[in-house]
């Protein structure tokens, strides 16, 4: 992490380099730093903050991944932070059964890629003996929004129905 820059933001400021599900552990570190952030910041702020994050991670995510010589490391995290702050900004204020509902599903969606998400997860997959470039570091964000996108669109479907 201390060898670049740009590991900082990719590997979620450490809490990537978990032996234990890192997707996972930096979905946690997300959470929490939204719920610490939170007071201090309004809609613009989210909105400046998830845009400034999602361009300098897509830095972040395609140089640490150059480093690394794979494509999507399960230690690069910052693409579950930068989608499930995305989650609490458009579920907030919600109680805690909804966000631990949200976090479920979000884990869920990223972990097993079902339809969307396995289509937008395969979308930038380099060929073999293709190197990592800035289309790879897209897609370690890519099916993670759209796993944020997945999630909010069941939590809608739920608080239609309930």
């Amino acid at each position: 992490m201390l060898g670049h820059p740009a590991r900082w933001l990719a590997l979620g400021f450490g809490s990537g380099l978990s032996p234990k599900a890192p997707g996972t552990v930096g979905t946690l570190w997300a959470w929490v730093s939204w719920l610490a952030l939170a007071p201090w910041m309004d809609t613009a702020a989210w909105a400046g903050l998830l845009l400034a994050g999602t361009a300098l991670g897509w830095w972040a995510c395609t140089r640490t991944a150059q480093h690394l010589g794979v494509a999507d490391p399960g230690a690069i995290v910052w693409d579950e932070v930068l989608a499930f702050w995305l989650v609490l900004w458009l579920l907030m204020p919600a109680g805690w059964l909804m966000q631990v509902v949200a976090f479920g599903l979000f884990r869920y969606f990223d972990a097993a890629k079902p339809g969307p998400v396995g289509w937008a997860d395969r979308l930038f997959k380099p060929v073999p003996g293709q190197r990592i470039g800035w289309a790879q570091g897209f897609g370690i964000l890519f099916d993670d929004f759209v796993a944020a996108g997945c999630t909010l669109l069941v939590l809608a479907l739920w608080k239609a129905i309930a």
